[in-house]
């Protein structure tokens, strides 16, 4: 085990199903705010490597016309139920809005099901990878517990009981449904395009070969994204594990870094969470 903290001496003595919110909160803005969000921006990636999922994104137009503002609102309204927990008012408040946004398209169960694991397993994946130590039991128990939570309020049905078989699910999706298609790239590419408009600087060939390096082969192919330089690879899981090493000696956070606090792009007067999202005007309450 790595360095000690006081959220992971607290998690060790939290139950994982019953305080899955604290748990999750204590991961998501002290023990490891960069990989959470890292972790969930590949996330997002993969939904995109489903064409079921990848043609009703590209139908709405959000993606072509405003990624950014499709971003942000996605990681304000996820940020929102993390931090605050689904059973307070602004989780609830979210976890309303998130819903009458999907109402407005017919989204398949099984989708939506997708959707709700690559939660759960993405970030636990990550800090496997490239986290400054990976997540204890409790942690990825009350990932699981808290998101499938989320996912009840969400009206998703067939949510697997067992942390297990929902890991199942997810890999089998993926073997069954990841395969390539036109939506697939163009939503994937666009998302891309966004990320990489952070750094100006950075040549777009070479920033889709570092974006790409970070995914595995069955991703990249549906959606058609290039196959790194094995160099490249190894230089940029290198660099995800030197600043993991940093981290490690570091000393723990004593401050919560709240990502609903942070300067958003699409919002840099403020925001507020009944404005998020897609619904139309007037609908937006709640």
């Amino acid at each position: 085990m790595s360095r000690t903290s006081p959220a992971l001496r607290e998690i060790l003595e939290l139950d994982p199903e019953r305080d899955c919110q604290r748990i999750v909160y204590l991961d998501t803005v002290f023990e490891f705010p960069f990989d959470t969000t890292r972790s969930l921006e590949f996330a997002l990636f993969r939904t995109f490597g489903s064409p079921s999922i990848s043609a009703l994104l590209d139908s709405t137009g959000e993606f072509a016309r405003r990624a950014q503002k499709r971003y942000d609102d996605t990681d304000l309204i996820l940020s929102t139920i993390a931090e605050a927990g689904y059973e307070s008012d602004e989780g609830k408040h979210a976890i309303r809005l998130m819903n009458r946004m999907h109402r407005r398209f017919e989204i398949a169960n099984e989708d939506f099901l997708y959707v709700l694991s690559t939660f759960v397993f993405e970030p636990i994946r990550w800090n496997a990878r490239f986290g400054w130590r990976p997540l204890v039991e409790q942690e990825r128990q009350a990932a699981f517990h808290f998101w499938r939570a989320v996912g009840k309020r969400m009206a998703i049905a067939e949510i697997p009981e067992r942390y297990e078989e929902l890991e199942r699910y997810n890999e089998q999706y993926e073997r069954t449904r990841f395969r390539y298609a036109d939506s697939n790239a163009r939503v994937a590419a666009a998302s891309r395009d966004m990320f990489l408009a952070w750094f100006p600087g950075v040549p777009k060939r070479f920033g889709t070969l570092a974006i790409a390096a970070v995914m595995d082969e069955r991703l990249r192919d549906a959606i058609g994204f290039p196959r790194p330089p094995r160099a490249l690879a190894e230089t940029v899981a290198a660099g995800l594990r030197a600043r993991a090493a940093a981290v490690r000696v570091l000393p723990p956070r004593r401050r919560p870094k709240l990502r609903t606090g942070l300067r958003r792009r699409t919002y840099p007067g403020g925001w507020r969470l009944a404005e998020l999202g897609t619904t139309p005007p007037g609908a937006a309450g709640g």
